[in-house]
């Protein structure tokens, strides 16, 4: 029997008030200084930080599943953020991600 895999995908906009707010504060002192605003972001992304900055998002009916971040993907005005219970490849026409579901459409 096949059980069900949990995938979650995030936008976060970048050149944002929000994402500057967010990396600035989460930038270590003398740690990442040289690194930009998306940079500090990304690497708050994989240390586990969105979980303390959206925490709604990650509130699971079911309690017991955990979500993990898979792979983080950079576009022009956003970073894109996959989360699932195991790396699984995604429908594109179900993405929330302009890049992929757009090349879908024209199909359709």
């Amino acid at each position: 029997m096949k059980s069900n895999a949990t995938q979650t995908e995030i936008l976060l906009m970048t050149g944002t008030r929000f994402s500057a707010r967010q990396s600035n504060s989460i930038a270590e002192p003398g740690h990442s200084n040289n690194l930009t605003d998306r940079q500090k972001l990304e690497e708050a992304c994989w240390n586990g930080m969105l979980k303390e900055m959206l925490p709604e998002l990650f509130e699971q009916p079911d309690g017991n599943k955990n979500l993990y971040l898979w792979q983080i993907r950079e576009a022009d005005a956003y970073i894109e953020l996959e989360f699932g219970n195991a790396p699984e490849a995604k429908e594109k026409y179900l993405s929330i991600d302009p890049y992929a579901f757009m090349p879908v459409q024209y199909f359709s």
